[in-house]
């Protein structure tokens, strides 16, 4: 070994033991010599890498002190453009090691797992569905036939099972849902589409990237294929695992973690990849001596004129539609006497739906919707949606649907939503479009400006420990910042325990503001020494975040 090629071996030597290098520094260093020190330092910055064997830093050092044996010769200019790209070459050829020798953490195996799902247009496995209860007894739940596809089309056949038999389909123009032992087949509008499939690969990748943390922490075969183990930390719940193909790059099974006694564990124990889903499971027929039921009766139309003749108003059309959008159908609820007008984007996923109909009472906002302006009339945002939207008349089906939002206001008579799954300015470009005024919404990190008369001392553990039970379903109250007032209120007026009804009704509150984060809540009653309640997102600062009492106003008496 020469001595240039022992002095890089005991260069890297050192840094795989943590030490500072002898050679590091030196003023007998060669330019060329600090190049590679500094290719090795920037390396060993990244990782330490599990390397094929020992002799790797010392055949290492070899190779690139061969190469620049073999250029020794070439003029400086030449000499050092080598040195140079050589000290990337080892950058690049130890990275490459890296990514296949150590397990991924979370920024690259989430990478992997986006590029591997733009590659495939559709899907086909076989999903089984087991509980595990707190004593480790297994019982298995279902066993499902899944066909989708990545533009929001699937259908699901239930082979075992409570509902075996049980067909579900959405072909993008309907969704329908077949019942063999009822001999029946219900029809639904095929968007916006509260059902969601078990284990739908898609959502699957998009909540491990929205998480706040993931972790490789093992590694398992599932169904004769090696798997990555996740550990899961979601925004909002328990961390969950996620078995992660080491071929594909795709996800082949989930464990949620135990709660209520109960860990569901869901697994594709078959599935491979297709250009489409088989054309006779997207084409609607009713099977002889089944019949048809139609959960929202909408019928198509092929102008606003036609809309106008059944609704009995003019309803209004985007003056100019938002690029990257267009108009695919147009429909009318029957019952509710309500206009559709559906847009889709380009890329077939978004989708975007107006709806218009008659205000039949007064506008109510959702105690849990951000409030804004269009023009001088109020506005309630949801995103995403967690109360029904009222045009529809109560919850409807889109209620507690995490993919939706929504954007709701009354003008003229008229009662207006603007929902679907596209960003939030997507949906403000069409309600602009309309011409009813331009809306105007909280920024995220807006606040009230008014402050509260008495402040309200916050036991800050505490509401970590609320915020974790929300989390895990125990308290939803805590979600509402009505039902919140209403509590604290109630205490303020008994506080030694409400027997039975509470002392202040929760339709006598009402949220004058509420920007996400902050909001503020009149009381409207007259056995009230409190006229209005602050409240704050102090734990999590988003949908999922549960509403603390920071202050409050005094009724004077």
């Amino acid at each position: 070994m020469s001595n240039n090629e022992k002095r890089l071996s005991q260069y890297i030597d050192s840094l795989n033991e943590e030490k500072k290098p002898k050679e590091h520094g030196l003023l007998d260093s060669t330019p060329e010599m600090e190049d590679l020190f500094e290719a090795v330092r920037q390396v060993r910055s990244l990782r330490q890498p599990v390397l094929p064997g020992k002799d790797y830093p010392e055949k290492l050092a070899q190779n690139v002190a061969l190469q620049y044996k073999q250029y020794s010769s070439v003029n400086k200019v030449k000499r050092n453009w080598f040195i140079s790209a050589a000290a990337v070459a080892v950058v690049l050829v130890v990275a490459i090691i890296l990514n296949f020798v150590i397990p991924l953490n979370k920024g690259n195996i989430v990478y992997a797992m986006e590029q591997a799902y733009k590659g495939i247009k559709a899907y086909h496995g076989v999903l089984e569905i087991s509980t595990t209860n707190a004593l480790g007894q297994k019982s298995m739940q279902g066993k499902l036939e899944i066909w989708a596809d990545k533009l929001g089309h699937y259908y699901v056949k239930e082979l075992e099972g409570t509902q075996q038999g049980l067909i579900t389909a959405n072909n993008g123009q309907k969704k329908w849902q077949l019942r063999p032992e009822q001999k029946e087949v219900t029809i639904y509008s095929a968007f916006p589409d509260p059902y969601r499939f078990t284990f739908e690969l898609g959502k699957e990748i998009d909540d491990i990237k929205n998480a706040l943390k993931s972790e490789v922490v093992g590694e398992e075969v599932i169904s004769g294929r090696k798997a990555a183990v996740l550990e899961v930390y979601p925004q909002g719940g328990v961390p969950y695992k996620l078995w992660i193909d080491k071929e594909t790059k795709l996800p082949l099974q989930k464990q949620s973690g135990m709660q209520n006694a109960l860990q569901y564990t869901t697994a594709y124990t078959k599935i491979d990849f297709n250009e489409l889903i088989p054309q006779e499971l997207m084409e609607y027929n009713l099977p002889e001596g089944f019949k048809e039921t139609n959960t929202q009766p909408e019928q198509m139309v092929s102008n606003m004129i036609e809309a106008q003749q059944i609704i009995g108003f003019a309803p209004k059309v985007p003056e100019i539609v938002p690029s990257g959008y267009s108009n695919y159908n147009i429909t009318v609820e029957l019952e509710t006497k309500t206009v559709k007008l559906n847009y889709i984007a380009k890329d077939q996923v978004k989708n975007i739906v107006i709806l218009e109909g008659k205000a039949n009472k007064e506008f109510k906002p959702a105690s849990t919707a951000v409030l804004g302006k269009i023009g001088s009339n109020a506005v309630e945002v949801q995103s995403p949606i967690q109360e029904g939207l009222g045009i529809l008349g109560g919850a409807g089906p889109y209620a507690g649907n995490t993919d939706l939002k929504s954007i709701r206001w009354q003008h003229e008579g008229l009662e207006y939503a603007v929902f679907g799954n596209a960003p939030l300015d997507e949906m403000i470009g069409f309600v602009n479009s309309l011409k009813v005024g331009d809306i105007q919404i909280p920024a995220a990190e807006s606040r009230i400006q008014e402050k509260p008369q008495v402040e309200v001392p916050v036991n800050i553990e505490a509401e970590e420990n609320d915020q974790k039970s929300a989390d895990a379903g125990h308290s939803p109250w805590k979600l509402d910042p009505v039902f919140v007032a209403q509590v604290y209120v109630s205490l303020k007026i008994s506080p030694e325990g409400i027997q039975g009804d509470y002392p202040i009704k929760y339709e006598e509150l009402s949220v004058t503001q509420n920007t996400g984060i902050d909001a503020l809540i009149e009381v409207n009653a007259s056995n009230t020494p409190i006229g209005k309640v602050y409240l704050k997102k102090l734990v999590r600062q988003d949908s999922t975040g549960i509403w603390t009492v920071v202050g409050y106003d005094p009724i004077i008496q």
